[in-house]
């Protein structure tokens, strides 16, 4: 992709649209919003491909952040945060997010994938898990979790490093499967 080739522009887009859709319409809770931010993503990976480090994550984590930061942006555009937490996340039917060309065993992977996902989250300290919570999934900054739970902004600092590399070592078995 980095070096134009569209076809795997397509390919890009039939692997991981149905999960990124999901993301980011967990996120807005509009889907006509989320297709737009989708649409918005791949552009961004297509003239950014070249920027993708391997090292950094794999390329789920890569797009899954950009489609997560554009959804944010636009709640934040509209003024309005989400209020749920991980618990409360409806989990896609497979019609809906993971009905896609990927194969039939692409929905039992996802499910699999998020049940990891969600007992990985599920072991970290309540701290930590509430400081990922709130920065991935009601969108708020270091700063405003800090003021939001009168803590130290070093402190919240040290929670959200301490739980993404708790995170990172717990679900190390997802990115060999990816990469």
């Amino acid at each position: 992709m980095a070096a134009g080739d569209e076809g795997a522009l397509g390919l890009l887009y039939d692997r991981w649209s149905p999960l990124l859709h999901s993301v980011a319409h967990r996120i807005l809770n509009d889907p006509e919003d989320a297709e737009d931010v989708l649409e918005e993503a791949f552009w961004q990976a297509w003239r950014q491909a070249g920027r993708y480090e391997e090292v950094r994550g794999g390329v789920s984590t890569w797009l899954t952040m950009i489609v997560r930061s554009r959804a944010l942006d636009r709640v934040r555009a509209r003024g309005r945060l989400r209020e749920e937490r991980w618990a409360e996340l409806p989990e896609p039917s497979p019609s809906e997010a993971y009905d896609a060309p990927a194969g039939p065993d692409a929905f039992t992977e996802r499910s699999e994938e998020r049940r990891l996902i969600e007992a990985a989250v599920a072991q970290l300290p309540p701290e930590q898990r509430e400081t990922v919570e709130l920065a991935y999934f009601r969108g708020m900054s270091q700063s405003e979790i800090a003021a939001s739970l009168g803590q130290p902004l070093g402190t919240v600092k040290t929670r959200a490093r301490l739980a993404l590399q708790k995170l990172r070592e717990s679900l190390v078995m997802l990115r060999e499967v990816e990469g």
